[in-house]
């Protein structure tokens, strides 16, 4: 009799043991499963190329790399402007996105992004905002020789194209909207091509597009005229969403800072040379700027 009872009783511990691991088992399948799909990181980047199969192209070796070096898998948006990139990371749409001062700040301010590299361009964390015009224009008695002609500004999202430039004017105790026959909302590109064509007297841009433009030969070197240049103003920012994974994104930036000049060169567009550590103090003359034309509050 007891061993009958010793056997029934130990059928029954056996059970709950079995179906215990069994639902271990599955448990540690779903997270895993979950694990693997949350390893997946979404990419974006701005207009920086005249379309946005020119900007892929560019710019997507670069993510691929960060991607490898983080163990996951990646998917990469080009956006049409450069506010767009703010909204994705505040709506939680982007992960990491290499974006321009002015972007950042905002996307910073609206949702909490987070800046940590600059990146470098012929070794320099530093560009300059322009204005071009067309060749043969008397800019002697700069900005008052402008008066009264026409001028192409960037979308409200751009550093170089829309807030430098708006910023400086202001300073000076002009509205440029009244100042010039002003229209706003083109890409880089498109404004150097407008003011080349003669479809525009002058534009915003940036003398890193500029260049690339020239060297593309996209526009010829005489095509158009620097009338003004900005102080130095810090590049191009990678920024993470607010909330993004921390160890993820360690190994992100880790990955950014570790590239040598010669690996730059062959994953990034020409001229880039890697990136330095940033933080958002790292962009506070473009948060100050921001604040004296009223987009953002102190």
């Amino acid at each position: 009799m007891r061993s009958i009872v010793a056997r029934h009783v130990g059928s029954h511990s056996r059970g709950p043991s079995i179906l215990l691991r069994a639902l271990l088992c599955a448990a540690i399948t779903v997270t895993s499963h979950m694990a693997v799909a949350a390893e997946k990181v979404r990419f974006a980047v701005g207009p920086f190329q005249p379309t946005p199969g020119d900007t892929r192209r560019a710019y997507e070796p670069f993510f691929a790399h960060l991607a490898k070096s983080a163990g996951v898998e990646y998917e990469l948006v080009v956006t049409t402007d450069w506010a767009g990139i703010a909204t994705a990371l505040a709506n939680g749409q982007a992960d990491v996105a290499w974006m321009g001062p002015w972007g950042y700040v905002l996307a910073h301010r609206n949702g909490g992004a987070q800046a940590v590299a600059t990146v470098k361009y012929d070794e320099k964390p530093f560009y300059h905002a322009i204005i071009v015009g067309r060749p043969g224009l008397k800019m002697s008695d700069w900005p008052a020789a402008a008066k009264g002609l026409s001028i192409s500004f960037a979308d409200r999202g751009s550093t170089s194209g829309w807030l430098i430039p708006t910023f400086w004017f202001m300073s000076k105790g002009i509205d440029p909207k009244k100042f010039f026959k002003y229209r706003e909302g083109a890409s880089h590109p498109a404004n150097e091509i407008a003011v080349a064509n003669g479809q525009v007297d002058l534009a915003t841009d940036y003398d890193r597009n500029l260049n690339s433009m020239i060297e593309r030969g996209l526009i010829s070197k005489d095509a158009v005229d620097i009338v003004w240049k900005s102080d130095p103003l810090p590049n191009d920012a990678l920024v993470v969403r607010k909330g993004f994974d921390p160890v993820l994104m360690d190994k992100i930036r880790s990955s950014a800072l570790a590239l040598t000049t010669d690996q730059a060169k062959s994953i990034m567009p020409p001229h880039y040379t890697g990136w330095i550590s940033a933080t958002h103090e790292s962009y506070k003359m473009i948060d100050d700027a921001g604040i004296a034309v009223g987009v953002i509050k102190r």
